[in-house]
């Protein structure tokens, strides 16, 4: 069985994952980053880690074959299929605050914190409990003289995909992301698809 959602621009939504289920998450316009956190249905305090799966994965370029690991040392998800090869899990969703440090003159936006917190709330989650999310397609180079971080457009074409296998039973949030520099300057939906064996 599978199901195909549609997150609007600049919004939010969770959902439960069980164990074996494959999620793919679909960039339909192109340059469009999606945030994906996920928790343990069992305990949302263990979460996903980037420390953890940097630690375990021994790289910070995640793609086919790696798995994201949780805060309590257990892998959550396999990436089984990559289309971009591209995304970043270095960098703090996007909030309030983001806009007000980066983004003088334009709206604040409550940013992918505050979408994920609003989704994720019905689960047991409140904003302080969200991790760094794996922000999918985002583009995030890092110079290897200086350390310094640039975000540039999404490598991600139209309908360019990831595909994910749940390795325990999750809460997942994801976005469209809110963040002007991420997306290259404009806001577009993210698709995902769930499968169940």
């Amino acid at each position: 069985m599978t199901e195909m959602m549609e997150i609007p621009p600049r919004s939010g939504t969770a959902f439960l994952l069980p164990a074996g289920a494959a999620l793919t998450v679909i960039d339909p316009c192109g340059q469009q980053v999606s945030d994906l956190v996920a928790f343990s249905q069992i305990d949302v305090r263990e979460a996903i880690s980037n420390g953890r799966t940097f630690d375990y994965e021994e790289t910070m370029l995640l793609t086919t074959g790696n798995r994201l690991w949780s805060n309590r040392s257990q892998p959550m998800l396999e990436i089984i299929a990559d289309m971009v090869g591209r995304h970043d899990f270095l960098l703090t969703p996007c909030s309030e605050a983001t806009f007000r440090h980066f983004y003088s003159g334009k709206p604040v936006h409550r940013g992918c914190l505050g979408n994920l917190a609003e989704a994720l709330a019905p689960y047991g989650v409140g904003a302080d409990g969200i991790p760094t999310a794996f922000n999918i397609f985002m583009n995030v180079p890092v110079d290897g003289e200086t350390g310094r971080l640039r975000v540039l457009p999404p490598l991600s074409k139209p309908n360019d995909n990831i595909r994910f296998r749940a390795l325990m039973d999750l809460v997942i949030g994801m976005t469209a992301c809110s963040a002007f520099d991420s997306n290259g300057g404009s806001f577009k939906p993210i698709r995902y698809a769930i499968a169940r064996d």
